[in-house]
């Protein structure tokens, strides 16, 4: 069951098995990893259903040369990424689904169901405990200012009352120059209290525009 289904010469057979495994093996691993809470687009999800029988067939059609087949299918996981960031988890998704496709392509069946199978259960379960992640809930806060108020120290007191954490991450001019744009990653201490600390900020930086959302994943270079 685990030993290569490819031969010296590849049947139709073979490769319909192969095929149809890495379609299936797919089809799961969008359910499994680019599914559940996560807020992933259609199209991210058909791309890690999509991948595995595409990397299977390059691997088939380079006659089992895996420098140049992994080369490929390495090539195929990063287009993505050339015009919209992804988060570290979509990253491992796809590279999950280019592995499952190479298992597949090399005729190894066997070995890509079981990977897929104790890959599942193993994110399931660091998903199921929140491995990694705090107790406190994270945000990202922007606070425009005008260009002659000084920040260092501005909202100290308010982020000692109100954050468990805060960490200035990013300071850009926006409106040609008129306004700072301060991007913090903060961690609340109780989520019904945002709106109040919101107010508290707009009493000092003039009304102007601030926004408090999820934390976004760091864009990997």
């Amino acid at each position: 069951m685990l030993n290569s289904i490819i031969g010296s010469e590849m049947s139709i057979l073979s490769f319909l098995i192969c095929i149809f495994t890495a379609m299936v093996l797919g089809l799961l691993a969008a359910l499994v990893f680019a599914g559940g809470g996560d807020h992933h687009s259609a199209p991210f999800r058909q791309s890690v259903a999509l991948l595995p029988p595409v990397v299977a067939l390059v691997i088939m059609l380079v006659n089992g040369n895996i420098g140049a087949g992994l080369a490929v299918a390495g090539t195929f996981a990063l287009v993505r990424f050339r015009s919209a960031p992804g988060s570290a988890k979509e990253i491992t998704a796809l590279f999950f689904s280019v592995a499952i496709g190479l298992a597949c392509g090399m005729g190894f069946v066997g070995y890509a169901a079981l990977f897929f199978l104790v890959m599942a259960v193993y994110s399931l379960a660091l998903t199921r405990f929140r491995f990694g992640e705090t107790a406190g809930i994270q945000r990202t806060l922007k606070i425009t200012i005008p260009e002659n108020l000084n920040y260092d120290g501005l909202f100290d007191d308010l982020f000692e009352q109100y954050t468990r954490r805060c960490e200035l991450v990013r300071v850009r001019t926006t409106n040609m120059g008129t306004l700072y744009e301060l991007s913090y990653s903060i961690e609340l201490r109780d989520l019904t209290h945002t709106k109040e600390f919101i107010d508290a900020i707009r009493c000092r930086n003039g009304n102007l525009n601030i926004s408090c959302g999820r934390e976004e994943d760091r864009e990997l270079m």
